[in-house]
């Protein structure tokens, strides 16, 4: 079995809201470990990774919010399509690390997992 097999039937045994949470997380991630160029490799699976979540949910996901994560799943698809030229460019690198925490924050509250906090 493939570690992304088993990260797929793990990820899946989740709620939606969890799901997204997880994802939502994955994105802080890349923002948190974007500002050192050594971390290319933990950011680079983290892009891969928040984009099969994306796949792997949008089954499952209401219809509403179906458009957000399309344009986040575009996002993260341009990021590694283009990887060298995102990562060598610390502008680009630094630009790619605000969106991921914007998107994580409105991941977050499409989650409704805020809302149970309250």
């Amino acid at each position: 079995m493939s570690s992304w097999t088993t990260i797929r039937t793990r990820y899946l045994r989740d709620e939606v809201p969890v799901r997204l949470g997880g994802l939502a997380a994955n994105l802080l991630r890349i923002r948190s470990y974007a500002d050192r160029p050594d971390h290319e490799e933990v950011v680079s699976r983290l892009v891969r990774e928040s984009a099969l979540f994306i796949e792997w949910t949008a089954a499952d996901v209401d219809p509403a919010k179906l458009e957000d994560l399309a344009e986040l799943q575009r996002r993260l698809s341009l990021w590694y399509r283009n990887w060298e030229v995102v990562w060598a460019d610390e502008a680009t690198r630094t630009d790619m690390a605000r969106e991921a925490g914007d998107w994580s924050q409105l991941l977050l509250e499409m989650s409704g997992l805020l809302a149970r906090e309250a």
